[in-house]
């Protein structure tokens, strides 16, 4: 196969942050995706309807005009320990929030306003479960007690397993799974849970993370694990399951934020991103399964319709550059071996 048509392609776990970095990072995945699930932990998170409207026409202003293409933000509300069930519900309603993100309290990137105790959500989780609003699950704990590596999975057996008894009928997103317990969990669980998988946990394992030095570059949130939970993830990818699909948890720090003594965390990888996971599908023998990961899944669970448009890869080297608007993309320096060609909006 020497060239791979598919579906305009849906980003279900994107952060385009907010001013200047937005301005330039808004493009890349514009013109890759017909629609992303943006991430709400701006500083100060998008706790509010009016903030997320703002914040909405702020992305579609800096996206729109270099692509070409028609661009759909899809808006989260960010939830808190006091959430307010009844405005999250009315922003749902009227079309302003598509799902709302439970960060536990310092999990990740400006998550400081997050979840202190899960029970403090139930009155919301309930009225989510009821109006049929999709829960989306930043999936660690963050006792400082248990080691970073093992944060996935003692989330899912301290929190998500009951959450999925408790609220039956609440779809759920666990995000960005990095394990085999996580692709184990989705895998056992009712169709109400569901999972987005990133380029990078697909490609590295914790080795990267040293490779001849510290890789700042390689470093996110959840970190990428040992050897066999990258097959693992990464077998549950490409297995056709309608429960896996694409979401590239892109996240652009300035250069100085990563190569700092206290570095961010998170991969730039929208530049490249279809290119990335399709290198991964060719490698496995599972081209056949890219359309349904990167169009199809994600718009079923979530209720929406399927995209019109087209775009095409081509079997041939993408150089990636070292540096993408002054930010380090994800495989900087190196080469991939498909290459996107066209969109059709």
């Amino acid at each position: 196969m020497q060239s791979l048509t598919i579906r305009r392609p849906d980003d279900w776990h994107v952060h385009l942050r907010d001013g200047a970095m937005l301005k330039a990072v808004a493009p890349f995945t514009a013109r890759q995706f017909a629609r992303a699930i943006v991430m709400p932990n701006l500083s100060p998170p998008v706790t509010s309807l009016a903030a997320a409207s703002a914040y909405r026409e702020r992305i579609v202003a800096a996206a729109g005009p270099k692509t070409g293409t028609r661009f759909t933000p899809l808006m989260t509300c960010y939830l808190t320990d006091d959430a307010n069930a009844d405005e999250i519900a009315r922003g749902h309603a009227e079309g302003v929030w598509v799902a709302a993100k439970l960060y536990p309290a310092n999990a990740t990137t400006n998550s400081a306003h997050g979840v202190t105790d899960i029970r403090k959500l139930w009155p919301t989780l309930e009225r989510m479960q009821a109006i049929g609003m999709p829960l989306l699950v930043h999936g660690e704990v963050t006792d400082p007690d248990i080691d970073i590596f093992d944060r996935e999975a003692v989330f899912i057996d301290r929190v998500l397993g009951g959450l999925v008894r408790d609220f039956p009928a609440l779809r759920i997103v666990l995000e960005h799974i990095t394990t085999a317990e996580a692709a184990q969990f989705v895998a056992d669980a009712p169709a109400t849970v569901a999972a987005t998988i990133t380029p990078q946990h697909l490609h590295l394992n914790r080795n990267a993370l040293f490779a001849g030095g510290l890789r700042p570059h390689a470093y996110c949130l959840p970190v990428v694990k040992r050897e066999k939970h990258r097959l693992a993830v990464r077998a549950a990818a490409v297995s056709g399951s309608p429960k896996y699909f694409l979401g590239t948890d892109s996240a652009p720090h300035a250069v100085d934020a990563k190569e700092a003594s206290c570095g961010c965390a998170g991969i730039f990888n929208a530049p490249f991103a279809l290119e990335s996971y399709a290198v991964v599908f060719d490698e496995e023998g599972a081209l056949d399964k890219f359309e349904g990961f990167a169009s199809e899944h994600g718009p079923r669970f979530y209720g929406l319709p399927l995209n019109e448009g087209e775009v095409t890869l081509e079997r041939r080297t993408a150089v990636v550059p070292d540096r993408v608007v002054d930010l380090v993309p994800f495989h900087s320096g190196g080469t991939l071996g498909w290459q996107m060609s066209r969109s059709l909006p």
